[in-house]
C-alpha cells in the first residue's frame, strides 16, 4: 500500500526549503550536508529523505519555488493599461515586495543556480525570462524608441541589476521603503531610457541613430 502523505507535509517541506536556504546562503552550498540540514530543521536525517532524496533536489526547489513566487506576485500586479510608467512602478513595487524575507533565496538564486542539472537549469530559467520579458515590455512602454532595438536588454539588464542587489544595503526602516525605492528605480529607468537616444551612451555620447548596424550588433552582443 502506499504510503500517505500527512496533513502538514506541504507546510514542513516548505520549512526544510527556508532553513536549507539559509544554510546554502550562509555557508554555501557545499558544505551544507543533509545530516546538517537536518539538524538545523529539527529533524532526523531519516524524516528528511521522506521530504528529499537528496541535496541536489532542495537545492532545485528552493530556486523554483521562489523564481514562480516572484513571477506570480509581478503577474498579478501588471495592469498593461495603465499609463507606461504607473505599470512600471507597479511592477517594481511587486517585485520588490515579493523580496521581503526571501534574502536567503534569492543569494541561493543568484550565486548556485549555475549547480542544478541542466534538464533542472532550463526548467528554473524559463521563469528567469519570463521576468525578463514583462519587465522588458514595461521598459519599452515607458521608452518606446527602445522597442526593437539593441539596446532595450542592456536597458533592461540594468534595471534588474539594481533590484536584484539592493538586499546588500537596505535594511527596512533605514531610510527608503521599498515603495520609495520603487519610485525611484522607476524614475532612473524612465528619465534615463528616454534620454538614451537624445543624449547618447558611451564615453563620445554617441545616440542610437549615430551608433550605425555593426554598432548596435556590438551593443547587443555585449548584452547576451
Amino acid at each position: 500500500m502506499a504510503r500517505t502523505r500527512a496533513s502538514d507535509y506541504d507546510d514542513k517541506s516548505r520549512a526544510i526549503l527556508d532553513r536549507s536556504a539559509e544554510l546554502f546562503a550562509a555557508h554555501g552550498y557545499d558544505r551544507a550536508s543533509m545530516s546538517r540540514i537536518a539538524e538545523a530543521c529539527g529533524v532526523s536525517k531519516a524524516n528528511l529523505y521522506h521530504y528529499y532524496r537528496d541535496k541536489d533536489e532542495i537545492l532545485f526547489d528552493v530556486i523554483r519555488l521562489h523564481l514562480e513566487e516572484l513571477l506570480e506576485a509581478v503577474e498579478a500586479a501588471d495592469r498593461p493599461g495603465l499609463p507606461a510608467e504607473a505599470r512600471l512602478r507597479s511592477l517594481t513595487e511587486a517585485l520588490l515586495e515579493a523580496y521581503r524575507d526571501a534574502d536567503a533565496q534569492h543569494k541561493v538564486q543568484i550565486n548556485h543556480l549555475g549547480l542544478l542539472s541542466a534538464e533542472r537549469q532550463a526548467e528554473v530559467k524559463a521563469s528567469e525570462r519570463e521576468l525578463v520579458r514583462l519587465f522588458s515590455e514595461a521598459i519599452a512602454g515607458v521608452a518606446p524608441h527602445l522597442a526593437g532595438t539593441a539596446l532595450l536588454k542592456p536597458v533592461t539588464m540594468s534595471f534588474f541589476g539594481m533590484v536584484n542587489w539592493h538586499y546588500l544595503w537596505f535594511r527596512p526602516g533605514a531610510g527608503l521603503t521599498r515603495a520609495d525605492y520603487a519610485g525611484l528605480v522607476t524614475r532612473l529607468i524612465a528619465q534615463g531610457a528616454q534620454g538614451i537616444g537624445a543624449q547618447g551612451i558611451g564615453a563620445q555620447g554617441i545616440g542610437t541613430q549615430g551608433i550605425g548596424e555593426q554598432g548596435v550588433a556590438e551593443v547587443g552582443a555585449a548584452g547576451e
